[in-house]
């Protein structure tokens, strides 16, 4: 049997960063990863000269990444090369209709002002107010573990909280400033990421469209996994274990108290603090016993998740044109693609979609003269994904990107891969076949969430998307570290 002081389960961004912190604190750390390479859900694959990464693509609020390698002394550029882009990105509203979204601010307002006398006005108020809320709600009320309402009892923090829009909805609140339908449609992009409709995610998250406009869309040379090659680095020079193909399949526990786990090799490791970055739902219901769980079947059922999404990973064997690196494309109307994710859950008829060529900035992530595209249509978690039907939506999304950009790319396809909720679910057991966690709706805000703390054992944890403080890349660098304060206070104790 191996004794670790500290078990850290997934190499996600949560996970290392919970490692990572704990290694620096003095404690003896192994991170145990599933799958054969690091990175969960940021991993990458290589196939016939193509580079992909396999989850996120999108590089907002860098002051996020900068301040986590600063807290061990390093900064982002020992680890990377970041390069804004610009256009920050392209929307498609119908044919001979596309938006480049400029990463210069004044070029911003002019072309607002071309759709609505005022907008640019209107834009740096919008903005002024979304910056407040970017630097209370990333620097602030995101780094509060969330264990106990006490935390958020302040009466300066309570007039924050009114002052930030809480309680109104960013729908709402973007009409306020704006008329023009596309306007409205740019300003509401961003929590599409959130996994609600702008009508159900609070005001609060106007903060996404100051990191979007404000602080600007990044990308990292070679990929968006050099950030996870990044964080390894660091971690290992921290101290930190890393083991790959090393799936947990029991945590054992006794006397309110979890002792030691189970590997799928049959290996026991028993240590005294666990963290788990693994899926949330899968630890409390498959590798706990029911006795230790956190919460029911029912309470998890009863959660809003943000979508799942079908992707395509596409080698073309040629330059393509009237694309740039991120592309949205809204030439369908929104309302019916949100019912079927969120209200009546089902394959949509006419979904909307995103594409990313990197290989438009990067050309290390394709062989010369080729392009890497990454397709993304976001869909209600826990629906059936057969190979046939995979096929459709492919045929679909393809009959319109060709039709909106001008040219023939099918013909050009030397690597075709898909990848939906059955393989979330293999690959990271994922609840429901969830790409995104859960929505941050307002009964999902804060103390509202799973807890990142055991309530029945003394030295469990639980960091990532699915608890504080919610989904996406920044969010979860922050999450480890907020769970590794925690797991040293403790240790204090």
């Amino acid at each position: 049997m191996v004794h670790k002081r500290v078990v850290v389960i997934g190499s996600g961004f949560a996970g290392l960063s919970t490692a990572t912190h704990l290694a620096a604190a003095g404690q003896q750390v192994l991170l145990l990863e599933k799958n054969s390479t690091l990175g969960g859900r940021a991993r990458k694959f290589k196939a016939e000269g193509f580079v992909f990464d396999m989850g996120p693509s999108w590089y907002w609020m860098p002051d996020v990444f900068e301040k986590y390698f600063e807290t061990f002394g390093k900064r982002v550029s020992d680890y990377y090369e970041l390069t804004r882009l610009d256009p920050s990105y392209s929307v498609f509203f119908g044919e001979d209709d596309v938006m480049d979204i400029p990463a210069d601010l004044e070029k911003l307002k002019q072309q607002l002002e071309k759709l609505e006398p005022g907008a640019g006005v209107k834009l740096d108020e919008f903005l002024k107010q979304a910056a407040y809320k970017y630097q209370k709600g990333i620097h602030d009320l995101v780094h509060r573990p969330s264990l106990s309402l006490t935390e958020f009892i302040d009466f300066s923090l309570v007039k924050d909280l009114f002052k930030m829009d809480i309680f109104q909805s960013m729908s709402s609140h973007v009409r306020k400033y704006f008329t023009h339908d596309k306007i409205i449609r740019l300003m509401e992009f961003p929590v599409l990421f959130l996994g609600e409709t702008a009508q159900k995610i609070p005001a609060l998250y106007s903060l996404m469209n100051y990191a979007d406009i404000a602080l600007g869309t990044w990308y990292p040379k070679g990929g968006m996994h050099k950030i996870i090659e990044g964080m390894v680095s660091l971690a290992v020079e921290k101290g930190v274990e890393i083991r790959a193909n090393a799936e947990v399949v029991k945590i054992n526990a006794r006397a309110g108290k979890a002792e030691s786990l189970l590997l799928s090799n049959g290996e026991i490791i028993d240590f005294d603090i666990l963290v788990a970055g693994a899926d949330y739902h899968h630890v409390d219901k498959n590798l706990l016993d029911p006795a230790f769980s956190n919460y029911s079947e029912g309470y998890w059922d009863k959660r809003t998740l943000a979508p799942s999404s079908l992707l395509f990973y596409l080698g073309v064997d040629k330059k393509l044109q009237n694309l740039h690196h991120h592309n949205l494309f809204f030439d369908e109307p929104l309302g019916p693609h949100a019912d079927a994710i969120y209200k009546n859950p089902k394959w949509p008829e006419k979904p909307l979609f995103y594409v990313s060529v990197p290989s438009q900035t990067d050309p290390t992530v394709a062989p010369e003269g080729m392009e890497n595209l990454f397709i993304l249509i976001p869909l209600a978690p826990d629906l059936e994904d057969p190979e046939k039907t995979r096929q459709y939506y492919f045929n679909l999304v393809m009959d319109r990107l060709e039709k909106l950009t001008h040219q023939e790319i099918r013909s050009h396809i030397i690597y075709q891969k898909s990848y939906a909720h059955q393989d979330f679910k293999d690959d990271y057991h994922a609840f429901k076949g969830n790409a995104y966690g859960l929505a941050n709706t307002l009964m999902q805000t804060a103390i509202l969430k799973p807890s990142l703390k055991n309530k029945k054992l003394s030295n469990v944890y639980y960091t990532g998307q699915l608890t504080v403080p919610g989904p996406g890349v920044p969010p979860s660098l922050i999450s480890g570290g907020v769970v590794a304060k925690e797991v040293i206070k403790s240790l204090g104790k």
